[in-house]
């Protein structure tokens, strides 16, 4: 008898970004994607990360991004954008909580974050 899949599946994966220890954290719940991304061990700056249904082009959605808990800052939203959007995209355009906290938000480390995130992948 096989083993039921778990309700919330979770993968972590911990690399370099630039000399940096970066961790990621993946869960997939049923109404959103939770990625905390730390360079500091802890889940930092939560982000919310939503496709806006108000777009009138279907073909490129837009996202609204709000700072829940943490400093609100522009660098967090274009960071939470670079970092969100592919992940509500692949995940049939489910909202994603992101847990930031950076020491490098440099566009070089942003790419090789991205890269990680997908290598993260739960949905």
């Amino acid at each position: 008898m096989s083993s039921p899949e778990p309700i919330i599946r979770t993968r972590q994966t911990e690399k370099e970004v630039n000399g940096v220890s970066t961790q990621v954290i993946c869960t997939e719940f049923s109404n959103y994607i939770f990625v905390v991304l730390t360079q500091y061990g802890k889940i930092g700056t939560l982000i919310s990360v939503t496709p806006d249904s108000r777009s009138n082009d279907i073909s490129t959605p837009t996202f609204s991004t709000k700072v829940l808990l943490g400093k609100d800052e522009p660098l967090t939203h274009v960071c939470a954008k670079n970092l969100a959007t592919f992940v509500s995209q692949e995940a049939a355009n489910r909202p994603v909580l992101l847990g930031l906290a950076l020491k490098d938000s440099s566009i070089d480390s942003i790419k090789q974050m991205k890269e990680i995130i997908k290598s993260c992948q739960v949905w």
